[in-house]
């Protein structure tokens, strides 16, 4: 195939691979909207970090970079293809170690050990409406890693990133279940707060904002940052005023053992629980004393799979069974992350667009969902973006991950979770 036929080919797939720096790259076979280039030798970008062009990071792992033509411009991809039906290919929730902490990607990438990393879920990234309240940098949604449940979503009203299209929650998951397939669901918190003879349900799990008049729990995930934070706002507008009427218990092996009527902060130990209550849930939780036994549970409980969730992020769904969402906002458009679904669920892509000033106007959610679609999804997710949005993966042979793409901020942001690709290869 010539180079002309091969530029062809992939131009009528509404995707074209950069041609300014007449490096030569060869296709990737994986993405269905590119199987007419299978072998084909065609030019591409450089890398951001300058790095010579590679599609391997490892078995069952690649990456490449494409032009996406868009209405407001052209916007330049950074895209990693991760084929989850190798045994010794995996995705897992990048984490700085606390629910209320964050890292950048490329630091988060190396710590972990992973190929490749992207940033996650929309977070708690500012407290201008609430003066003098430390804003967590908490996500906004669920999170699973390693199997573990981290937290539970936030009120639709107190989330932070663009609006949510249609019919969408901040329940809403991309995850990988027990079964190593990739999927789309939502994760709802069942929980309770147990004494004798009194149950109270729970509202929230280290969450930067609890339900109006609700009870949650902060465990050892959540770190060393103020709780008061999750008193703030209501769950239909996140700039109301914080709560008067607050009361915080601390239940150390299954008792009570301190209480205090405004949230404290302070790492809390794994034997510990602290409850904290506003409204309604704060007048119950004073009526409990030093020394009563409490029993707390909690899980995260999955709308559809049947699998369990070895790993889940947040953020948002725009397309599904082949289809965008009704209602995706084709106004805006901006830098963004993206992971679509493929193959049943066995292959998940993962898009991070570039910052870069000559690209920095971006797509809408609706050209994300489109492109997503064209490159072979059925099921695309829609993560943080902006400032946020980075790709950094290790080539075969490094000791450290790079960053691909150039962050809109000119430097990584530090973000409280990502989506980690990882080879036992």
């Amino acid at each position: 195939m010539t180079r002309r036929t091969a530029r062809r080919a992939a131009q009528r797939t509404g995707l074209r691979v950069g041609l300014r720096t007449g490096r030569l790259r060869t296709a990737l076979t994986v993405f269905a909207a590119w199987s007419a280039l299978a072998g084909a030798a065609l030019a591409g970008a450089a890398p951001a970090s300058g790095a010579p062009g590679f599609s391997r990071l490892a078995p069952g792992v690649r990456y490449t970079e494409l032009d996406i033509p868009a209405a407001k411009g052209m916007a330049h991809a950074h895209v990693l293809s991760i084929d989850l039906g190798n045994p010794r290919v995996s995705v897992d929730l990048l984490h700085p170690g606390a629910v209320a902490s964050r890292a950048t990607v490329s630091r988060l990438t190396d710590a972990q050990g992973a190929v490749a990393g992207v940033n996650g879920d929309f977070f708690n990234i500012s407290e201008a409406q609430h003066p003098g309240v430390e804003a967590t940098g908490a996500s906004v949604g669920p999170a699973v890693g390693y199997g573990h449940t981290f937290k539970a979503a936030v009120p639709d009203g107190q989330r932070f990133g663009p609006a949510l299209p249609p019919g969408t929650s901040t329940e809403d998951v991309l995850g990988v279940g027990t079964d190593h397939r990739a999927r789309l669901d939502s994760l709802a918190l069942d929980g309770s707060v147990e004494t004798t003879g009194t149950r109270l349900p729970l509202g929230g799990l280290n969450q930067y904002a609890l339900p109006v008049g609700s009870v949650g729990a902060f465990t050892s995930d959540w770190g060393q940052v103020s709780r008061v934070r999750a008193t703030c706002g209501t769950d239909t507008d996140r700039a109301e005023p914080c709560s008067t009427d607050t009361h915080e218990v601390t239940v150390r092996d299954g008792r009570v053992v301190s209480s205090a009527d405004i949230p404290g902060s302070g790492t809390i130990a794994s034997d510990t629980t602290v409850l904290v209550g506003r409204e309604a849930g704060a007048q119950q939780l004073r009526k409990l004393s030093v020394g009563e036994r409490v029993t707390v549970r909690h899980r995260l409980v999955a709308a559809t799979s049947k699998v369990p969730y070895h790993f889940a992020i947040g953020g948002y769904p725009v397309m599904r069974g082949g289809r965008p969402l009704a209602g995706l906002d084709n106004a805006t458009a901006a830098v963004r992350t993206a992971a679509g679904i493929s193959d049943g669920g066995t292959r998940l892509l993962l898009l991070a667009l570039d910052g870069a000033p000559e690209f920095r106007t971006g797509l809408t959610v609706a050209e994300v969902a489109d492109a997503m679609k064209q490159l072979g999804s059925t099921d695309a997710f829609s993560l943080d973006g902006g400032g946020s949005t980075t790709l950094a993966a290790r080539a075969p042979g490094s000791a450290a991950a790079t960053v691909r793409n150039h962050p809109s901020g000119g430097a990584e942001r530090p973000v409280p979770n990502g989506i980690g690709v990882f080879s036992r290869a």
